[in-house]
């Protein structure tokens, strides 16, 4: 691969991949959870610090194993073809169908707020909106490749303009800040492990930009500062944003409401500006959907490409005047649709951070086995200030996964055992080949 890819096309490839929909919903979860506006602020921040954390740590092994398939290949060459094989099988059943689902089910909820629709038609909206965007992309992947573009430069807007507005509004809500301190009705630890697992859907997607590690110049600068930069900026701008919510909004009326930055947008604006910026709001979601798209859909066809699955000779092929893969496309979004039909934006969010940040937290680890098993491997960026940073990212991880396991066990064995539903097709593939 060649090494074209500057500092500034991978730092505006780890800032719109991240940002989407969390930063505007995640906050009625994150509240439920504290019941503290100090709390409320420092998860956000610590959220960012594990993800910058765990995006320098993994940097080291993306950039030594410069490969095609990113993640997955970092678990194969580590740990074995059936783990690698099981990232891509959480990928394929978990995390791009609960992101596509999730966001589409906020989508469905929002626009039937802001167009005064009864709410029992949201989810037919979100599975409209699906099939539409899916639609799209079997058509045209150049052009589904341009809105994109067009989609992360607009997301900006609505968040730049509640944060101007919001900072020098005149009527302000006093948000304490100190003590940081959790809500009367939970335990610090649970508050925090809570309020962690959903502030973490918000920074999802950083580790998208590990796999260009092969075609950056000059990685060894260029990655981490992009993943540093980014990810900093992201934090602020998350926590600015949120800040913003709790001063325009009381905090009690924020607990639990997932129509808080269209109530925010209201006061700061008016009815027909609030009603714009929320617009702007649900064209970020609406992009963020066709980024998981445009990627989940390739899932089961690099599968079927390695004959890791059934059916493989029929999903790992491409339309021929498109190039799309249409089968894998259309299972990808049957997955999506079953999961927009039976859970909730707060569910598929924590059960595909969950997931996601068990394979993220054995990438972390992948890093510090093969600096003793291999530490000839020529490494073109080094994780900085090691082992310090891949123990906050390594620590951030296993903390996330135990309290999820014990906070939120149903799910977490849901997420666990779709996992592992993929080990009888590994092994019934293995045998027949």
């Amino acid at each position: 691969m060649k090494r074209q890819i500057s500092f500034t096309q991978a730092l505006a490839t780890v800032v719109g991949t991240v940002i989407g929909g969390g930063v505007f919903f995640k906050i009625s979860s994150i509240t439920q959870n504290t019941h503290s506006p100090s709390l409320t602020l420092l998860v956000w921040i610590l959220a960012g610090l594990i993800s910058i954390a765990s995006g320098l740590t993994v940097s080291e092994i993306a950039a030594a194993l410069p490969v095609t398939g990113g993640s997955v290949k970092y678990i194969e060459y580590t740990y074995g073809k059936v783990w690698g094989f099981l990232f891509g099988w959480a990928q394929m059943l978990i995390y791009f169908p609960a992101n596509i689902g999730a966001l589409s089910v906020i989508f469905g909820q929002q626009f039937a707020v802001l167009f005064d629709i009864p709410a029992r038609f949201a989810t037919l909206i979100a599975v409209i909106l699906a099939l539409f965007l899916m639609g799209l992309n079997l058509i045209s992947t150049k052009f589904s490749t341009r809105m994109q573009s067009i989609m992360t430069i607009l997301k900006i807007i609505p968040i730049a303009v509640i944060v101007v507005f919001g900072l020098f509004s005149q009527s302000k809500i006093n948000v304490p800040i100190f003590p940081i301190q959790a809500g009367s009705h939970t335990s610090f630890a649970t508050a925090l492990s809570g309020g962690l697992l959903a502030a973490l859907f918000a920074y999802d997607g950083w580790i998208n930009v590990t796999n260009l590690a092969g075609e950056v110049t000059h990685p060894e600068k260029n990655l981490s500062r992009a993943i540093i930069i980014g990810l900093s900026a992201i934090t602020i701008i998350y926590v600015l944003v949120n800040y913003t919510f709790m001063t325009v909004i009381p905090f009690k009326e924020i607990i639990g409401n997932q129509n808080t930055a269209y109530l925010a947008s209201l006061k700061l604006f008016g009815n027909i500006g609030g009603k714009i910026i929320t617009i702007g709001i649900l064209i970020s979601v609406y992009g963020a959907i066709n980024g998981f798209m445009l990627t989940g859909m390739r899932i089961p066809y690099t599968l079927a490409k390695d004959k890791s699955i059934p059916f493989y000779n029929k999903i790992g092929k491409t339309n021929i005047n498109t190039g799309v893969p249409i089968i894998s496309a259309l299972i990808i979004l049957a997955i999506s649709i079953v999961m927009m039909l039976l859970g909730t934006f707060d569910l598929l969010t924590n059960m595909l951070v969950f997931v996601m940040w068990t394979f993220t937290t054995l990438i972390s680890i992948a890093v510090v086995i093969l600096r003793y098993r291999e530490p000839k491997l020529k490494r073109p960026y080094v994780v900085p200030w090691y082992p310090i940073i891949p123990v906050i990212s390594i620590g951030g991880g296993i903390f996330i996964i135990v309290s999820t396991i014990i906070n939120e066990f149903a799910l977490s064995m849901t997420g666990i055992g779709l996992t592992l539903l993929g080990l009888p097709v590994y092994y019934y593939m293995k045998k027949k080949q």
